[in-house]
């Protein structure tokens, strides 16, 4: 089971990557070219959110059953002058909860903006931290632990 939700929280970064990306360009493009908000930006900002809230819940169930780096890690004394027990023990998980909670208010928020070219930007500006924490939390290996691209 472990080797199961490793896979699929490793390639569904892939997922919350591309569409928050394409989510992000969307809305920037709209917002500067004061654009329409369509049912695509509205489908590719929900599209963006919910991988993020799936990525959440497969990293939940990593981190406290069946992952040697989550729960487990920090039980051990010492943990946290391990740079990876506390990456994945603590940082990686408290600050993509955040990403997945910016990238829902946003979405809120723009439901709830006045006009279109509001709603663009309140996308871009909360996707677009999101996104940003995300790119920084995923173990890349350049400031944090690596990990492979791709798991087969």
């Amino acid at each position: 089971m472990y080797q199961v939700l490793l896979f699929l929280h490793s390639w569904g970064r892939w997922f919350v990557l591309g569409t928050g990306l394409l989510a992000v360009f969307r809305a920037y493009g709209g917002w500067t070219g004061r654009r329409p908000f369509t049912k695509g930006d509205n489908g590719i900002t929900a599209a963006f959110s919910g991988f993020m809230w799936l990525q959440v819940l497969i990293g939940l169930g990593l981190y406290f059953g069946l992952s040697p780096w989550g729960l487990n890690a920090m039980k051990q004394p010492g943990a946290m002058k391990d740079p990876t027990a506390r990456f994945f023990g603590m940082e990686h998980i408290a600050v993509m909860i955040l990403a997945a909670v910016l990238a829902q208010v946003g979405r809120i928020a723009l439901k709830k903006a006045p006009s279109d070219t509001i709603k663009h930007k309140k996308a871009f500006i909360y996707l677009g931290i999101a996104l940003l924490l995300v790119l920084l939390m995923i173990p890349w290996g350049i400031w944090n632990p690596q990990r492979p691209l791709f798991r087969f």
